[in-house]
């Protein structure tokens, strides 16, 4: 703190403002970025594409017609829920590298993937007095 600020509690004020007004700018932007995500994958054999959003929610499912000369609606169903898996793990990579400056990648994934132990653990791990320190 300068000698100026010291004397000027509005000038810490003004600095706290410019800085909360800066973190919630790139929250915003952020969020933004996570909420514009939207991953595709291609099953093996390339008959079944699954585009997926930020919340892994399916998006978009093509079909190719050639699924129709060898009908075997269980195959297709695997290959889609396959395919889908897929493009939501894609999705969660994603969503890992847009928040790796806020959050750990680990942390991050887990919490994305649905892994609460994972979470669970890693906040008990951060919870002071745990192994001594803090």
């Amino acid at each position: 703190m300068t000698e100026k600020e010291e004397s000027d509690p509005g000038a810490l004020t003004d600095e706290l403002r410019e800085a909360f007004i800066g973190a919630q700018g790139e929250t915003l932007a952020l969020r933004d970025r996570a909420l514009a995500v939207q991953t595709t994958a291609k099953s093996r054999d390339g008959m079944v594409a699954a585009t997926v959003g930020a919340q892994g929610e399916l998006i978009r499912l093509d079909l190719d017609p050639r699924i129709y000369r060898r009908p075997d609606a269980r195959a297709l169903a695997e290959s889609i829920i396959g395919t889908v898996r897929e493009a939501r793990a894609k999705a969660v990579e994603e969503l890992t590298e847009v928040f790796e400056s806020i959050a750990p990648p680990e942390q991050m994934a887990a919490h994305l993937g649905g892994d609460l132990d994972s979470v669970l653990e890693q906040l008990a791990g951060e919870q002071p007095g745990k192994d001594g320190s803090r």
